[in-house]
């Protein structure tokens, strides 16, 4: 019963911010304004770090019964140190998806007003199949051990194929999720509004809003398979990894309305993704013999992102000077 309290109670409060999202501050669709999406990355920011100050207590002083769980007997400190290691874990790796979602909304000319719902229902729909996610790997893990070794191959593998990327053809087309919208329905060949659906012709049509929510949809998946074994190799407590994923994915819109327009000003970013990858992965490889503190992962962590802003604004200004 005191886990489900302090769950239901999480949940509960994330459904409450996400229907004064959709239903009160966003209720009328709009172009999210730099300022508008700074102030919500603000907020989102400042509700993790109080959220991490909840999760100490939660666990320093088992409030609602949670220090009679064996699965939860972690102290205060530990606790949110690995909640905020997670959690900026998380916020980096979701960078990348923040460039593949702009070439979606690049390609399918999706209209700025209405970017902000596809993100809110994608993103939704991404904390649902996460949370599928995390539970499948946590079962995993716990119950065959030594599968850390095979999450941090795949890891470096992920690190290795991020490095030797090149420019790839974007063609959402070959996209299987697009194939199966396409197939199920016909589509119109241009957007009403915010809507999905719309009734032509006696029919039922999606709209080119839905293929860019399936292709939304479908990247996040794809980043998951990162991103869950990454937080793994930082916390196996079911309830830190849900959560600190679940912040760091709801901050993701207004991360992308913040970045979206300064794409080319964070060249260095998907180089420190590499690192960061390859660094967990061999973190998890070592964990059985030489664990890592989750406090040194939290600087390492901290190192490469500040390093990566830090080269990409660098070497932006240096652009700008030159051009002049």
């Amino acid at each position: 019963m005191p886990e489900l309290s302090v769950w239901g109670g999480f949940l509960l409060f994330i459904g409450l911010m996400l229907a004064l999202d959709l239903g009160v501050f966003h209720r009328r669709s709009h172009v999210v304004g730099p300022r508008e999406a700074l102030g919500w990355s603000a907020l989102w920011v400042a509700l993790s770090l109080l959220f991490n100050v909840f999760v100490y207590f939660l666990y320093e002083y088992g409030w609602l019964g949670w220090s009679e769980l064996a699965s939860h007997r972690l102290s205060g400190r530990e606790a949110a140190v690995q909640f905020l290691t997670g959690y900026l874990l998380e916020k980096s790796l979701s960078v990348d998806n923040i460039f593949v979602i702009a070439m979606i909304f690049g390609y399918f000319g999706v209209p700025p007003a209405q970017q902000h719902r596809v993100l809110f229902w994608g993103i939704l729909g991404a904390v649902v199949l996460r949370g599928l996610m995390i539970a499948a790997g946590v079962a995993l893990i716990n119950r065959f051990d030594r599968i850390i070794y095979v999450f941090g191959a795949f890891l470096l593998y992920s690190a290795v194929r991020l490095l030797m990327a090149g420019e790839e053809r974007f063609d959402p087309d070959r996209s299987a999720a697009v194939r199966l919208v396409r197939r199920l329905y016909p589509v119109s060949g241009r957007y009403h509004g915010s809507r999905f659906f719309v009734e032509l012709d006696g029919r039922r049509t999606a709209t080119p809003l839905l293929l860019a929510l399936a292709l939304v949809e479908t990247s996040d998946l794809m980043f998951a398979f990162d991103s869950i074994p990454a937080i793994l190799a930082i916390t196996r407590d079911p309830f830190l990894v849900f959560t600190s994923n679940v912040f760091a994915i709801l901050g993701l819109r207004s991360l992308y309305f913040v970045l979206a327009g300064a794409m080319e000003k964070f060249r260095y970013l998907k180089t420190s993704l590499v690192f960061l990858l390859a660094y967990i992965g061999v973190k998890m490889l070592i964990s059985h013999h030489y664990p890592i503190p989750n406090l040194v992962s939290l600087a390492i962590i901290a190192g490469i992102l500040t390093v990566g802003l830090g080269a990409s604004l660098l070497a932006a200004g240096r652009g700008k000077a030159a051009s002049k």
